[in-house]
Order: C-alpha cells, then sequence, then structure tokens
C-alpha cells in the first residue's frame, strides 16, 4: 500500500523552503485500528507527510539545477519526537527547510503544526536516485500538479474519469 499524505503543497520555493498542509479525516482508512474508541493519526504517517513534503523540495532543488531525473529517497531521521497526539478533524501545517543538496542526496529540516503549536521538529536525510521509468515519472509529475494545483495541468493531462464532458460550443 502506498499512502499519498499531502493534501495541497501551498509554497514551494527551492532550495530554501516548502509548505503543504494534510486535513485529518475521521475517514482515513488507519482509524479503523488506531485505536477503536481513541482515533490517533500514527506518528509514523505524520513523518510519512513530512518526507512527502521534503522529498517535493530536495527533488525541485535539483530540477533547477538541470536535474529532473531524480528522485529522493527518505534514508535518515533524526531523533523524532511527536509533541502532541494528531487527531480526527486537525490540520497540520507542515514546512520544509532546506540544509543541502547535492546530486547523491540532501537534508532537510522538517515542521509540523496544529493551530500553531508544534507537533514536531525533526532533520531528514533524503539520497537522490535516477528515475528512468517514463511511465514512473509521469506519475509522479501528475501527482505534483495536483499537490500544486489542484489538478492535472497542460494539454496532456487526461480526462478524469467518469467527469462530465461539454461539447465543444456549449459551455
Amino acid at each position: 500500500m502506498r499512502y499519498v499524505l499531502i493534501d495541497r503543497i501551498t509554497e514551494l520555493t527551492p532550495p530554501d523552503r516548502a509548505a503543504a498542509v494534510k486535513c485529518v479525516s475521521l475517514s482515513d482508512d488507519v482509524f479503523t485500528d488506531h485505536f477503536p474508541g481513541l482515533p490517533i493519526f500514527p506518528g509514523a504517517l505524520v513523518l510519512e507527510a513530512l518526507a512527502e513534503l521534503g522529498g517535493v523540495l530536495l527533488e525541485a532543488t535539483m530540477r533547477e539545477r538541470g536535474r529532473d531525473d531524480l528522485y529522493a529517497v527518505l534514508s535518515i531521521v533524526e531523533r523524532m519526537k511527536l509533541r502532541r497526539m494528531v487527531r480526527p478533524g486537525d490540520r497540520m501545517d507542515l514546512e520544509a527547510r532546506g540544509l543541502s543538496a547535492q546530486e547523491d542526496g540532501g537534508r532537510v529540516r522538517v515542521l509540523a503544526h496544529i493551530d500553531q503549536q508544534l507537533v514536531t521538529d525533526t532533520q531528514l536525510t533524503f539520497s537522490l536516485v535516477p528515475l528512468t521509468n517514463p511511465i514512473v515519472i509521469a506519475q509522479r509529475k501528475q501527482l505534483l500538479d495536483v499537490w500544486l494545483h489542484g489538478g492535472l495541468r497542460g494539454p496532456a493531462a487526461p480526462p478524469i474519469a467518469g467527469a462530465a464532458t461539454v461539447p465543444p460550443g456549449k459551455e
């Protein structure tokens, strides 16, 4: 199973900063088992959301340097501590700050807040590896478009399955 936890990227200014939002919903599947009667969003998924954002920042930094073939893979989490519980109905504001970026990897400081209260503040180290599969490259571009713009952009964007179409001239 692959989780996509960021709901929206609100800022992407490589190499310095990225910001995003994760809205935690009671309908998230994880609450079936974590924990019945006391729903708490798992810390591992808080980390995953922060890693998604940190990876996006590093990949965008490398794209600006002409390396659009690199994929960020989380390799080290430094002393992560959760300072408050994350519950259904919470909106987590996520932030990644670039610390270093080279062609083989990089580091980011990541923070999560709820209502301006700190959830966690840690540093993540990523390896950057070449990505050559054109299907995976296209899927990652589509996901980034959705995160940044709320939907796919450009003439190559396929129609959304099940969406109503309006004939030309009938708009």
